[in-house]
């Protein structure tokens, strides 16, 4: 067995089936027994649907199936703990996937309880925990249940909030075995709608204070992140040269770790188009704000340092520049021929947005022919509006897409750490790879500042090692995986391979 990650992964699933939900969790169990990933907690809501644990049974149903499935309330029979119970949309569900180092059935159970007490305590409610019958209950009427089950200390299922949901679903069941037991959830007993959002994360708050989750933990890089000490002297020559141009890098602009590495030899991405970005993506560290007009100077500025850099593979990017009629596409394929012009055995890669679409803007990029054409995905679709919001993620396939279809190679990123699961991470890959895409990056996110969104957790370099077999078998010809690999990171060894 692997050894023990100390830090909390918090993955919100939004609204999922409890089938899907259940399988999500099955998996992550087998991937904590085996020690490649941290504790877990996972949030959702579920559309209607009853569940019935161990000790339950059909007899705990009130109405027909028929009738059950006439009102649209799907009936699964669980492995957890417990008898039966009701889920439906406004109520707050939570799984956490821990290796119990305890080996107390009893103390997880009852502190995941005062988890949910602490919380309605917080609201202004009088919480009750009766020793008898596991729950939480408010003025006698139950308002969360629990049903957990553990394989190898590794715990799963958990613990139900009602917070703004409709409880009439209860009617149709016995609640966990209880007759006549009344149901009331945080809306019934403040008289008002609270924001889920917000409960969630107050729930969270408390479950790391109750579960001796230190914030420490998840803050500290752990020690495969350390990168040894650049070459100063080095460094200052490439800024000088840069400077001395007037030209920006992505290293530089988006706190690039290996920034002291690529100086150290000489190389770097050149980042066209200003410094200051139009989208307000909330995984980067690039500038926001009104960008400066176009300098029609910069290509023949950016062409004069990868010569004077002796650069044999050259990688150009820019910030998203939704301000211009063509999104900086002109610009792009002015900097490609002016590095052509400059250095005619020099291979260029560019790194480009979406250009909003804008399939004339794109051809022209296209046109210009780059030895590798290079636009990030950057994470599952699911996390899109979370992360990228001002981008689609299938406009971002269809870019793809074209370039393929212009018989261009094709390269893409994604991030991981931001709390994508494994499944999203393949399903996203064979979207790529449908494509045409053939080459891929995959890297460690980390949160260029606190404003920036959190590191859901830090990937071990086994698992990198792992989506690099994945990809290779999805049939990427080239998977550049690990921690510290982003989009540019040696971009010609992975060319050349």
């Amino acid at each position: 067995m692997g050894k023990a990650l100390s830090w909390l992964e918090i993955i919100r699933l939004g609204r999922k089936d409890y089938s899907a939900a259940l399988a999500t969790q099955k998996e992550m169990v087998a991937q904590r027994v085996a020690g490649i990933t941290p504790d877990r907690l996972l949030l959702t809501e579920h559309p209607s649907v009853i569940t019935i644990g161990r000790s339950g049974s059909e007899n705990d149903l009130t109405v027909s199936r028929k009738a059950l499935h006439q009102q649209k309330i799907s009936c699964h029979v669980s492995d957890r703990g417990g008898k039966t119970t009701f889920h439906n949309p406004g109520q707050l569900v939570a799984y956490p996937i821990l290796r119990l180092s305890k080996k107390d059935l009893h103390w997880y159970v009852y502190t995941l309880l005062d988890v949910v007490a602490d919380l309605l305590r917080e609201h202004g409610l009088t919480p009750t925990i009766k020793q008898e019958s596991p729950g939480v209950w408010v003025n006698d009427k139950k308002i969360a249940s629990i049903g957990v089950a553990i394989k190898k200390w590794v715990t799963y299922h958990g613990i139900a909030l009602n917070v703004n949901n409709d409880l009439a679903g209860f009617n149709c069941i016995i609640p966990c075995g209880m007759p006549g037991q009344q149901m009331t959830s945080m809306k019934e007993e403040l008289g008002a709608s609270l924001d889920l959002s917000q409960i969630e994360k107050r729930f969270v708050d408390h479950f790391k204070k109750r579960f001796a989750f230190e914030e420490a933990h998840e803050k500290r890089h752990p020690h495969w992140l350390t990168i040894p000490s650049p070459d100063a002297d080095r460094c200052r020559e490439m800024k000088t040269l840069l400077n001395g141009l007037n030209l920006s890098t992505v290293c530089q602009s988006a706190h690039c770790p290996n920034m002291g590495e690529c100086y150290g030899k000489g190389t770097a991405t050149f980042m066209i188009l200003g410094d200051h970005c139009t989208r307000g993506c909330r995984f980067c560290a690039v500038d926001k704000g009104t960008p400066p007009p176009v300098d029609p100077l910069e290509p023949e500025r950016v062409a004069t340092a990868v010569a004077a850099l002796g650069l044999r593979y050259a990688v150009v990017t820019s910030v998203t520049r939704d301000d211009l009629p063509d999104g900086g596409a002109k610009h792009f394929t002015d900097t490609v021929r002016s590095i052509r012009r400059q250095c005619p055995h020099t291979r260029i890669e560019i790194l480009v947005p979406d250009f909003m679409g804008i399939v004339l803007a794109v051809d022209t990029v296209l046109a210009a022919k780059p030895d590798m054409f290079n636009h990030n995905i950057e994470t599952v679709p699911r996390l899109y509006p979370m992360v990228r919001p001002q981008a689609n993620y299938k406009r971002s396939l269809g870019l793809l897409a074209r370039a393929a279809d212009q018989g261009l190679a094709v390269k893409s990123g994604i991030m991981l750490g931001l709390g994508e699961l494994p499944e999203e991470i393949a399903s996203t890959l064979k979207d790529l790879r449908k494509t045409g895409c053939e080459y891929l990056t995959m890297g460690q996110y980390l949160a260029p500042s606190k404003k920036h969104l959190p590191v859901s957790r830090y990937l071990s370099p086994d698992e990198f090692a792992q989506w690099h077999r994945m990809g290779k078998s999805y049939g990427f010809k080239e998977v550049a995986s690990g921690p510290l690999v982003r989009s540019s990171y040696r971009a010609e060894e992975v060319f050349n391979h």
